[in-house]
């Protein structure tokens, strides 16, 4: 089973495929997602990564969590789920 780690504190200038081949060194990428707003199309300065095991998502904890990226430490946590979202009514 995959699991998704939230990448906080990413530098502005940080793509998706950087994002990726950062994380490889950890284990298998399924998939990286950089957050960009959705105005401007700037990035938000996070970012999410879908490793390809729970044993690679921990080791990239482990391994990626305070280290730099384009010149900013970077923070590596597990994802927590979204909370469902509530309904807002208009009147």
């Amino acid at each position: 089973m995959a699991t998704n780690l939230f990448v906080g504190s990413l530098a502005y200038s940080v793509t998706d495929d950087e994002l990726q081949q950062f994380f490889a060194q950890a284990g298998t990428v399924v998939s990286a997602k950089v957050i960009q707003d959705r105005e401007t199309n700037r990035s938000k300065g996070f970012g999410f990564v879908e490793m390809g095991s729970d044993e690679e998502a921990k080791a990239a904890i482990a391994q990626l969590d305070g280290k730099e990226l384009n010149g900013r430490a970077i923070s590596v946590n597990e994802a927590r789920p979204r909370p469902p979202r509530e309904e807002r009514s208009f009147r």
